[in-house]
């Protein structure tokens, strides 16, 4: 296996650019997400990886290798795709030995290489199988082994599980993190769904309008997002954003509700990270996870009203109008609350989130 450096990347149609200025480095053996919306430019940054697409700008290198003008079957490189790309008319074992037999290798050592992936992937009892005899779990095993006989330096993944349904997907993943555990492979994966990138990667790279928003781990995503496009796309559900004014009052500072008047006193630490937003205008973010709800007015919460209340079984979640926007908070099921209620949210001092609210950045104590 080999490193993945990507040096301001670029791709443009025109006066579009699906990909602008990417740079990261996936080291050696470490498996990476690249998640964001629709048209974010994943998929496209694969591609240019891929060598599928020509780059407009920018440098790959693969290994100590500068690949920018090499066809992709000199890259090194193996791609696992969302429809598995399986030939029918042959055989588990004939799909797994073709990208061997394309190479030219002698008889024996693509057997060789084939009962060895099989053996790891756990479909050695499937080789004598047509893919149309397969579930859509082992037609993804089949795809990952004709990867991985042809021991890449890289291997890279097109949203491979959006085709399995709900439960197969959940087992699908613990099979991908084992594969990635095994062979210590290094991995670049495309998901829309970033519950998979968080379960499984050692970093994400999260992407919109074709640019790197954050690239860090999973946690330090989750836990400290740059700005609020990353805050609202990692996480489930969402962090909660309201759009609030900063307001000073000798040496106390308070976030005051620009539609509903009442005003959230703020600790020194937040104070001193409100204070340093660009026009007196900021965000407020919070997880469900970290707010109190309260059926009473109660110093350091705020008056919202209950739009809609969901029972998951362990655990409720509600979503609630604070100044316009809506709040998502998660309650134990013992908790009664509806739809249209008045109610009172306290945010976590140590755990809220602050953001410019020009910029959308976060914002750090001065």
């Amino acid at each position: 296996m080999a490193e993945v450096v990507l040096k301001d990347v670029m791709k443009n149609y025109g006066s579009l650019y699906a990909v602008n200025n990417v740079s990261f480095a996936v080291e050696h053996g470490e498996f990476v997400a690249l998640v964001g919306p629709s048209g974010c430019g994943k998929t496209t940054t694969l591609n240019l990886i891929a060598g599928l697409i020509p780059m407009s700008g920018g440098d790959i290198v693969i290994g100590d290798r500068v690949v920018n003008d090499l066809d992709p079957k000199d890259r090194d490189i193996a791609m696992v795709f969302q429809n598995y790309a399986l030939y029918p008319n042959k055989s588990v074992f004939k799909n797994l030995a073709f990208p061997l037999q394309m190479r030219k290798l002698p008889k024996a050592e693509i057997e060789a290489k084939v009962m060895a992936a099989a053996k790891v992937l756990d479909i050695s009892h499937l080789l004598e199988r047509r893919p149309r005899e397969l579930s859509g779990g082992q037609q993804q095993r089949v795809a990952l082994g004709r990867a991985l006989v042809r021991d890449p330096a890289a291997f890279l993944m097109d949203e491979p599980l959006s085709n399995l349904d709900a439960k197969l997907r959940v087992a699908m993943r613990s099979e991908l993190k084992r594969f990635h555990h095994n062979l210590n492979a290094t991995v670049i994966y495309v998901t829309h769904d970033q519950l998979e990138a968080v379960t499984m990667a050692d970093k994400m790279a999260v992407m919109h309008g074709g640019v790197l928003q954050q690239y860090d781990t999973p946690a330090n995503v989750f836990g400290n997002p740059v700005n609020t496009f990353v805050a609202s796309f990692v996480g489930s559900p969402a962090m909660s954003l309201i759009p609030l004014d900063v307001v000073s009052k000798g040496t106390e500072v308070a976030l005051r509700s620009p539609e509903e008047g009442w005003e959230l006193p703020l600790s020194p630490m937040n104070a001193r990270k409100a204070s340093a937003s660009s026009n007196g205008k900021l965000v407020l973010g919070a997880r469900h996870s970290t707010l109190k709800l309260h059926k009473s007015a109660a110093a350091g919460a705020a008056p919202g009203k209950v739009y809609t209340v969901e029972p998951t079984g362990d655990v409720t979640f509600a979503q609630i109008f604070v100044n316009g926007a809506v709040v998502n908070i998660s309650l134990d099921p013992t908790v009664a609350i509806e739809p249209d209620e008045a109610v009172w949210i306290e945010f976590d001092q140590d755990r809220m989130h602050l953001f410019d609210g020009e910029t959308t950045m976060a914002l750090k104590a001065a």
